[in-house]
């Protein structure tokens, strides 16, 4: 099965629709009428429908067993067609498309076998997804392209050149993904460089400043108290967000002690100096951050 276990719990939602065409008006007349000889069609179909939602993983090899936390089946009658509209909601690491898309199949196949006595004609038409909400891809328009972004690598070893540079090329490679190209400068766990490095960006009018490093209980450590008085508006729920989602990969993300905020228009973040827990982080944070950057947009174009 893919491997989702670097995704964050969201609301998922998908709507998904099939139609039964009838042969003739008769056949729509007895589904409304309640005199189809194997029972009530339209409650037939959606008791079909909510079991194979909840079986979709048993149906599709390389579909994930979620939690399905709310399902709707409405129909719609036409003069000889039957339209199912079916609704799946959770809150999860992964979408409920195929859900969707599998409940509307089986409850137009249980409307089909219920009705087959009366109507020799019937057809399974029109599948498909109408709508998805939810996860990374509601995103897809918050791209970074214009962002202006610089990262700076605390490492008292990478800076004396005994060590390779592994997260800061892990941060940039995540924030390729959202069309964001950063350039990087590696200095030694010092105040005055921390604080010289952040005065440098601010004149050079950087938008985004990823500091990692520097975040954990080493004597060295020293970058969120150096930033931390320098922030005009402290974000504290970046990185709750982020401890809470290292938390439920390794519990010592509880000793991360990073910090986030506003310096003027220039947002700042502190990442952890390990290659994965930094990696863990920009999958806890992004592309959700980037929502600063829309609304600031949108408050200097007056929107």
């Amino acid at each position: 099965m893919v491997d989702i276990t670097h995704k964050s719990n969201t609301k998922r939602t998908a709507v998904a629709q099939a139609v039964v065409h009838a042969s003739n008006t008769e056949t729509i007349l007895a589904i409304k009428e309640n005199k189809v000889p194997k029972g009530n069609v339209l409650d037939f179909a959606r008791a079909a429908a909510l079991l194979a939602v909840k079986n979709t993983s048993n149906s599709i090899p390389d579909c994930h067993p979620l939690p399905v936390e709310h399902c709707k089946v409405d129909y719609e009658l036409t003069e000889t067609d039957i339209i199912i509209k079916l609704t799946v909601e959770t809150i999860y690491k992964t979408g409920v498309e195929v859900e969707a898309m599998h409940g509307a199949m089986i409850a137009a196949l249980t409307i089909y076998d219920m009705l087959k006595p009366i109507d020799k004609e019937l057809v399974i038409g029109d599948i498909k997804l109408l709508e998805k909400k939810g996860g990374k891809s509601s995103f897809k328009d918050q791209v970074g392209e214009n962002i202006k972004t610089q990262i700076i690598v605390c490492s008292d070893s990478v800076a004396a050149g005994k060590k390779e540079d592994r997260a800061g090329q892990a941060i940039a490679k995540k924030l390729e993904q959202y069309e964001i190209k950063a350039s990087s400068e590696i200095i030694a766990d010092e105040a005055d460089q921390i604080k010289r490095k952040i005065e440098e960006a601010a004149a050079a009018q950087i938008d985004l400043l990823l500091f990692t490093g520097g975040t954990g209980l080493s004597p060295r450590d020293v970058t969120p108290e150096t930033i931390k008085p320098l922030l005009d508006r402290e974000i504290p729920g970046m990185m709750e967000a982020a401890r809470s989602y290292g938390q439920d990969r390794t519990h010592y993300a509880m000793l991360s002690r990073g910090v986030a905020g506003m310096i003027g228009d220039m947002l700042v973040i502190t990442l952890p100096g390990s290659t994965k827990g930094a990696a863990e982080s920009m999958d806890a944070l992004f592309p959700y951050v980037l929502h600063i950057f829309k609304v600031a947009q949108g408050f200097r174009h007056g929107k």
